[in-house]
């Protein structure tokens, strides 16, 4: 299996220059893409692909040759639909996809990995949350995804998508079908859970839920400043992280 982290956007909520690379936050010593590095190869995955746009070398820079960089050179007019139809060609034999922005506890990756089923997304359960626009949202029935959008009427969902998605040989075959007829179609500009949308219709995209495992998606200043004095203390300081060999997670839907 490889894994594509989606890098190519601009964090442009993030600072009134807009001229912060999301991935680039610091974290202690590391940045959070190499963060994201280190918990993948951790879970044995060593082939990773990094889809650059905004401040691609600087992000080079900072992944180093390990990695393997693809370019979406309209990044300013695209989203993360589009950078993840460019690295198609790591689909073939299974992938775990990751948005750069997200912070996570690896244990998180550790039970998405393990789960027995090859396609499934990473949600947070609704627990006592509140949904606005911002938010990508799940709804969830029989332990699979029947609607993901930040346009779902928050009554009706289950969960938040966390932004870690993994699908196996076939499974990934068929997102690539249905995903060329929307790039073909331009619709450039959408969210790369649009297309997972069209995915669950046709073959079941099950749910692994965080069980209590801190994570953050991070796009708004409030959001590092959470994830800098809540979140990530959380994740140094935990004992539970356990690598993704010794622990099968089981299915897909517990929470």
């Amino acid at each position: 299996m490889k894994a594509i982290i989606l890098a190519a956007g601009k964090g442009s909520r993030l600072d009134q220059s807009g001229e912060t690379v999301k991935c680039l936050l610091k974290f202690g010593s590391s940045t959070l893409i190499e963060l994201q590095c280190k918990y993948l190869r951790e879970c044995g995955i060593h082939e990773i692909s990094v889809v650059v746009g905004f401040e691609a070398e600087r992000v080079r820079r900072t992944g180093g040759l390990k990695l393997e960089y693809i370019d979406n050179p309209i990044f300013e007019k695209t989203n993360s639909l589009y950078s993840l139809w460019l690295a198609r060609q790591c689909f073939s034999d299974g992938f775990v996809v990751i948005n750069s922005d997200v912070l996570f506890h690896p244990q998180l990756l550790s039970d998405l990995l393990t789960a027995r089923r090859e396609d499934a997304l990473l949600v947070s359960y609704r627990e006592e949350t509140e949904y606005g626009d911002e938010e990508m949202k799940v709804k969830v029935r029989g332990g699979r995804v029947v609607d993901i959008s930040k346009d779902l009427d928050p009554a009706e969902a289950d969960g938040e998508n966390v932004g870690i998605v993994k699908f196996g040989p076939t499974g990934a075959k068929l997102l690539q079908e249905q995903m060329a007829p929307l790039v073909e179609n331009g619709v450039l500009r959408s969210w790369a859970p649009r297309a997972f949308l069209e995915f669950a219709k046709r073959r079941p995209l099950h749910v692994v839920g965080t069980r209590g495992f801190p994570w953050t998606e991070i796009d708004f200043p409030q959001d590092y400043r959470r994830a800098q004095e809540e979140i990530f203390p959380q994740i140094i300081t935990s004992p539970d992280a356990v690598p993704c060999s010794i622990v099968p997670h089981g299915e897909g839907g517990l929470k």
